[in-house]
């Protein structure tokens, strides 16, 4: 299978993607290279290029930017760029982005696999928030403490032990929002009727979401955007594999950014 055909496989299926607009393309290489295995991960930094090497495997598929801007433009002053982009094609590798059709591939693209791996529930009660990217899913009402709590074991799991949490800790919740990236507006919950927003760092702000849901009463749990999306990466792998004839894939774990460094052992 050509690299250029794993793009048209998700873009022919994905009618919420604008063609013209979309960052889903061949980002570097050769997308006429004709590939049978794949690794999916979630940004293809150096460590994760240099992984794909090691398994002798040239096709990276991912869904965060490779050159650190959205639309992974390759300005020639930039040196960093530069020297990424010669790395990736003296290695003959190539990177293919899905990113659009990803967010929003139903039931089990990166929002709902984020809320499928938080024990959620496999269908949310409301996918009405922001271009259907923002979603609530109900659940028994319990303390906001004891959530977070829940919340932070299962981001464990991908590498982030701990996450924020804004409120009080007695509060009840249990009509909960769930986004990722930057569709993680807390004012978009609250109109769908959220009691608990699950934000992670990419889409919000301490000083100007997190402290006017504070002051409102609105409790926040934040995370990582790596670890809210790692499970999207893993059901990307699978789907690849159960549904992409002539290409296997292997998820490369990405997880959170940070490690947690205190002065408490």
């Amino acid at each position: 299978m050509r690299a250029a055909d794993v793009v048209e496989h998700f873009l022919s299926r994905a009618e919420w993607v604008d063609r013209a607009k979309t960052v889903d393309r061949v980002i570097a290489g050769d997308p006429a290279v004709d590939v049978e295995r794949c690794v999916v991960t979630w940004m293809p930094s150096y460590d994760a290029l240099r992984a794909a090497l090691a398994r002798d495997v040239r096709l990276v598929v991912c869904h965060e930017p490779t050159f650190w801007n959205h639309r992974d433009e390759t300005p020639d002053d930039d040196v960093q760029i530069q020297t990424k982009l010669a790395f990736i094609r003296d290695n003959e590798l190539t990177v293919v982005r899905n990113h659009d059709a990803w967010d929003r591939w139903p039931e089990i693209g990166i929002p709902w696999a984020w809320a499928r791996h938080l024990g959620l529930g496999p269908v949310p009660v409301d996918a009405s928030g922001v271009m259907g990217y923002q979603h609530r899913y109900d659940i028994e009402p319990v303390s906001l403490g004891a959530f977070a709590r829940r919340v932070a074991a299962a981001c464990a799991a991908l590498g982030e032990g701990a996450v924020q949490v804004s409120g009080d800790l007695e509060t009840r919740v249990g009509r909960i929002g769930v986004g990722t990236g930057c569709a993680c507006l807390i004012d978009a919950f609250q109109k769908m009727g959220c009691d608990c927003s699950i934000v992670c760092d990419d889409g919000t702000c301490y000083w100007r979401d997190i402290e006017r849901a504070k002051e409102q009463g609105h409790p926040v749990i934040r995370v990582n955007h790596g670890t809210s999306e790692e499970p999207g990466m893993v059901t990307l792998a699978r789907y690849i594999n159960e549904n992409v004839d002539g290409l296997s894939a292997e998820h490369l774990p990405h997880g959170s950014v940070f490690r947690l460094v205190g002065t408490v052992s």
